[in-house]
């Protein structure tokens, strides 16, 4: 039986997506953040050293990170559902778009986190000029103008076609869903890039994605 590891508000909730899209057989066990912190529990850490989300386990094997996750379930438990033919156009196109999601993708979301929560963690009072015009000269200068890039990028690429890889559903629009749901809240992401906002509207309507909230418990990305 395949057990997700599954970390509130994170990564793993495509991996429970991706599982009632292939509709396989699995268990979820459950994590809680730390509301200070808002890092995982220790407790993850004795089942992969890392301690990290999302993870699965499958008989003996423990599995990290979200694409190798994805990949596997496709391939290995699925026989290859929800990915292109090989050799064709749309499976590079689809191993690609898995690759960029988390290799570049959530690059600036993720810099743009920790920039938003060194602003607001509580220093001295003579100092705190000085780190909020650091921060902001890097944001202005360097996130600001990498998010907009990206999101342009994708913009235009969905501009030929409903899904990431070409006109079917496959594993790229799954791992492509997080830094979109994210971008919704910190990158600036609205409906007036329309394209990735029908992207969206149309996983969310996706009856696997519903049954996986069901599965997954509350869901948002900060």
């Amino acid at each position: 039986m395949i057990t997700v590891h599954h970390l509130n508000n994170s990564r793993s909730q495509r991996v429970i997506w991706l599982l009632e899209e292939l509709e396989l057989p699995y268990q979820v066990k459950r994590y809680e953040r730390d509301a200070e912190t808002m890092l995982a529990p220790a407790s993850m850490r004795a089942v992969h050293p890392l301690g990290k989300s999302p993870m699965i386990t499958d008989g003996e094997l423990t599995l990290p990170e979200t694409g190798a996750i994805v990949e596997y379930l496709a391939e290995q438990k699925a026989g290859g559902r929800l990915i292109p033919q090989r050799g064709t156009p749309e499976h590079l196109r689809c191993n690609y778009w898995v690759h960029y999601s988390e290799g570049s993708a959530m690059t600036p979301l993720l810099l743009k986190l920790v920039f938003d929560r060194i602003e607001a963690q509580p220093v001295p009072f003579i100092v705190k000029p000085v780190v909020r015009a650091i921060s902001g000269k890097v944001k202005s200068a360097f996130i600001s103008p990498q998010l907009k890039l990206h999101l342009d990028y994708m913009e235009s690429e969905l501009a030929k076609g409903v899904w990431f890889a070409g006109p079917n559903f496959t594993i790229a629009d799954v791992m492509m869903s997080f830094p979109l749901e994210v971008a919704t809240n910190r990158g600036g992401l609205d409906a007036s890039r329309p394209h990735l906002w029908r992207f969206l509207e149309n996983i969310h309507a996706r009856p696997a994605y519903r049954r996986a909230l069901e599965k997954g418990g509350p869901y948002g990305v900060v």
